[in-house]
């Protein structure tokens, strides 16, 4: 069975300008908040406690209706890595994120600037479809409720 991960395309607006946040990881790459879903938990408190353990960020609205599968591969310990993510949109008004060791940097471009920081073509797809819903529903997300059900650690 394929590894299902999750995550999210973040953004916040700032004087009418759409800024969405994109996380340095240590091996080189840009890319979204993401990650496995631990045992018990669904794809939505997935992202919910990523987000805070990545990022620090809590205030997440997420935007209904907005889910993005990707599949990819890439080599590990001389074996290929199938996986499976599936990403949300939702926005912050948090600007200050406090990372964790998973990540060596992060910024929060505009989309053109994202999307050329950005290293992998699905990711930058992702993104695309996430501005575009963005503009469809006039950036008034409807919030949805997070999950309360949050593990001890956090």
């Amino acid at each position: 069975m394929m590894p299902r991960s999750a995550g999210a395309v973040i953004y916040r607006k700032s004087r009418n300008r759409i800024h969405f946040l994109l996380l340095h990881y240590p091996a080189g790459h840009w890319d979204f908040v993401k990650g496995k879903m631990e045992k018990g938990e669904n794809k939505m408190q997935t992202v919910v406690r990523e987000a805070f353990e990545e990022t620090g960020i809590r205030d997440l609205r997420f935007v209904d209706g907005f889910e993005h599968g990707i599949r990819y591969e890439f080599p590990h310990n001389g074996r290929i890595i199938r996986k499976r993510v599936t990403f949300f949109l939702a926005e912050t008004r948090t600007r200050d994120v406090l990372l964790s060791h998973e990540h060596v940097g992060y910024a929060w471009p505009k989309l053109e600037r994202a999307i050329d920081t950005i290293t992998f073509e699905n990711s930058r797809n992702v993104l695309l479809h996430a501005f575009d819903y963005i503009h469809k529903t006039k950036l008034s997300p409807a919030p949805r409720t997070q999950p309360q059900n949050r593990p001890d650690r956090l």
